[in-house]
């Protein structure tokens, strides 16, 4: 077959059909609300940017956020877009006034990109702009014009109001998660002391900064009191908790770099130079930063990200002709971490007993530790636990953002995922009967026990999750009280050892239809009794009703709907008033008198009740 190359070749797309035709290269990826980085929330992220970025530049103390199934509006009280510029500046690329640093000297967004892909990725966008009295409005359906209203007077305050609803075209029958809104509402104002946003009646606001970021996001007090150091352009704050892993919180001006960069790389090196010299002992960089929880926020002049999405930064310097991020960090948190330890003795005290304690566990499993790891690599790229996928995590791009794990139990299950999976981005785990109940034990285990050895290694998270190679991982059980069981002692060796997996919204539960209805000329899958009861409604007397009681018994053909783009995912996510360690104890702990009546109580038996997706407690009677 010859491909023909000619002048009819050559195609030049309009802004709008490039960004509908490439949203990853925009927003990263497209999903449907369960992750928190989902593309529904950038969009909402490069509305509420524009808004902070006025406040920063001193105008405007309040953002009113509305949030209406599937209908968004951002209302700042700012200096408003310029009216003879609304249209230019919602629907012509490269059209903005960052490229002027005098005006947006330390702004999140400069590239001119971010509300015109809001705009060409909403079924409705409409941008209306007040300034000394006068009202521009416009309405777009998809990046296209439907009304451009000529300007007329109003009461209303200076400012800009955007009112957006993503195309279900595109993302699908998405959906927002109201607690990832509000983690994104809090970031905004732990940055901009100040500034108040109100989400739907709620009111968002911080006195303290990074220090009311930590505290929000502890379970508990830390070993010692928050250390808080703030200077030009920087914040910081530490602390050192109980959990395993690291725990950070990065951002350049106010934006949440998630996937970290030349900032946090620095940070994390300056800390650890700082305490050696503090305490005059080489300790490993691992003893000093184990359980660490810490926060740093930086203003950097015209920032460069290494994707649209903003999170890692590429910056090597703080402006033009001044500083390097390494040298201006690295200065700070020498001169003044070191000063915090010497005028707080006490704390200095503490955070060497944990250093020291952190050392002797390292120790204690180094023996093991090598065996293990060697033990690992030549298991899982030889045997067939491990079916891996092409593609691998890479937080700046749209396509491996897709990357995905999926955990099963035992060879059937594994075999019906395996055979009907995407092998270019999903991958399977095969366990091995039950995992272990790893609550109260110690690092040790993760070595010695061969399935999370191997589980760890295939993960690459035996040095944190910076490294993680697959940015979905996805329980995948049985919907029957073994499978929930299996999946209970899972999340209780994450929680145990890599908290950070969770909390970074990395985990997930797999949904795959209870019941399968079909006659004839139509087949319902369904995931509950009540959908069982509507499909056989449907169809009409007598249809032939099939109830899955193991993935392994879904064939492959049927499998490849339920891993596909209608994937349905329920987010693992870990709030501040989850207790981490209360909830291990309870549920995985000793068997209490208080356990067994919380069982009793919540214990359904119905044909029902391992379709129930919230019981996950109820099975932790089969722990001991």
């Amino acid at each position: 077959m010859t491909v023909t190359y000619t002048e009819d070749n050559i195609k030049t797309l309009e802004w709008r059909d490039h960004i509908r035709l490439r949203p990853g290269m925009y927003i990263g990826k497209l999903g449907d609300g369960s992750s928190h980085d989902d593309g529904i929330y950038v969009l909402l992220k490069e509305v509420m940017d524009n808004s902070v970025d006025e406040y920063m530049m001193g105008f405007g103390r309040k953002i009113d956020v509305t949030v209406e199934e599937r209908e968004i509006r951002v209302r700042d009280y700012g200096r408003g877009i310029p009216l003879g510029k609304v249209l230019d500046a919602s629907s012509k690329m490269n059209t903005g006034a960052k490229y002027d640093s005098k005006a947006f000297k330390k702004s999140v967004g400069l590239n001119g990109v971010g509300i015109k892909a809001v705009n060409a990725l909403s079924a409705i966008f409409t941008v209306r702009s007040v300034r000394d009295g006068q009202l521009k409005e416009i309405r777009f359906e998809k990046g296209l014009v439907l009304t451009d209203e000529a300007l007329a007077p109003t009461r209303e305050e200076n400012g800009v109001e955007i009112i957006f609803s993503p195309d279900g075209e595109l993302f699908g029958n998405f959906r927002y998660l109201t607690e990832y809104i509000e983690n994104m509402m809090r970031n905004y104002v732990y940055l901009n002391t100040g500034l108040v946003i109100n989400l739907n009646g709620n009111r968002f606001v911080s006195k303290n900064g990074l220090v009311d970021l930590l505290n929000e996001n502890m379970n508990r007090e830390g070993q010692y009191p928050i250390i808080h150091i703030r200077g030009e352009d920087i914040e910081i704050a530490i602390t050192h908790g109980y959990q395993y892993g690291e725990d950070y919180y990065s951002f350049v001006n106010g934006q949440n770099t998630t996937q970290g960069g030349t900032h946090l790389a620095v940070f994390k090196e300056a800390i650890v130079k700082t305490v050696r010299d503090f305490y005059k002992k080489d300790y490993d960089p691992s003893d000093i930063r184990s359980s660490i929880i810490a926060a740093l926020s930086i203003k950097v002049e015209e920032p460069v990200f290494e994707s649209q999405t903003k999170t890692k930064l590429g910056s090597k310097d703080m402006a033009p002709g001044g500083p390097t991020v390494r040298n201006f960090i690295t200065d700070f948190i020498r001169k003044h971490l070191d000063d915090y330890l010497h005028k707080n003795p006490e704390t200095a005290r503490i955070l060497l007993k944990k250093i020291q304690e952190s050392e002797k566990e390292r120790k204690a499993i180094s023996s093991i530790q090598k065996l293990a790891r060697d033990r690992a690599k030549k298991v899982s790229l030889h045997n067939k636990k491990l079916r891996d996928c092409r593609i691998h995590y890479n937080s700046s791009d749209g396509r491996k953002l897709e990357s995905t794990i999926f955990i099963t139990e035992g060879d059937s299950a594994s075999g019906s995922i395996t055979k009907s999976r995407n092998v270019e981005t999903q991958a399977v785990f095969s366990l091995r009967g039950k995992p272990l109940n790893s609550y109260g034990l110690t690092k040790k285990i993760v070595y010695e026990n061969e399935e999370f050895n191997l589980l760890q290694a295939a993960l690459n998270i035996e040095d944190g999750i910076e490294n993680l190679r697959y940015n979905n991982v996805v329980l995948a059980t049985d919907a029957d009280i073994d499978g929930m069981h299996i999946r209970l002692l899972l999340l209780t060796f994450f929680l145990q050892f890599f908290p950070d997996l969770v909390k970074k919204g990395h985990v997930y539960i797999l949904q795959t239809p209870l019941f399968r209805v079909r006659n004839k000329k139509e087949t319902i899958y369904c995931y509950s009794g009540d959908e069982k009861d509507a499909a056989v409604r449907k169809l009409g007397p007598n249809p032939e009703i099939t109830r899955f009681k193991g993935l392994g018994e879904i064939s492959p053909d049927e499998f490849i709907h339920f891993i596909g783009k209608d994937m349905r995912l329920d987010p693992v996510r870990v709030r501040k008033n989850d207790s981490i360690d209360q909830f291990l104890e309870f549920y995985m702990g000793k068997n209490t008198p208080e356990r067994q009546d919380f069982i009793i109580g919540n214990l359904r038996i119905d044909e029902e009740f391992a379709s129930d997706r919230d019981i996950l407690p109820v099975i932790a009677a089969g722990v001991e």
